[in-house]
């Protein structure tokens, strides 16, 4: 995932990329952090498989709670981008998933960076990052 996403933001943007990996998703808060405070990011992204157990549904939810505290601490965004083992019925339909949510997950990142108006025309139109989109709400 990290690879097609560098690959989307190399290809649509002119920024500067760190890359740092941990060895697990609970780790991912205070690599954001760090990557934020020591290194000057200006946005992160945070990307993880978590596996289908009960237990690696259970360590989702804790990194992510970190992640939204390292956001809050540093008042900086980092786009979290989650793909669970289960969420494809397939090998093959995963590794799309995980592609094609990574990348799109890169344009939320140009667009948050670069052009805010693109996500305020978007607001309300049920965009999803990966499967497709739900749609607007019909009132």
């Amino acid at each position: 995932m990290g690879s097609a996403a560098i690959d989307e933001l190399r290809n649509n943007a002119s920024v500067k990329i760190k890359r740092y990996t941990v060895p697990g998703i609970k780790d991912l808060p205070v690599a954001c952090k760090k990557l934020i405070n020591e290194q000057s990011c200006d946005i992160v992204m945070a990307l993880g498989m978590p596996g289908s157990d009960p237990k690696d549904k259970i360590c989702a939810h804790e990194a992510s709670t970190g992640i939204i505290h390292a956001q809050l601490m540093t008042d900086t965004h980092i786009i979290e981008i989650f793909v669970h083992e289960d969420e494809a019925k397939d090998e093959k339909t995963l590794a799309w998933l995980m592609d094609k949510r990574a990348r799109e997950h890169a344009h939320n990142v140009i667009k948050l960076m670069l052009r805010p108006y693109d996500l305020e025309r978007e607001a309300g139109t049920g965009q999803r990052q990966g499967y497709e989109d739900a749609g607007p709400v019909g009132l």
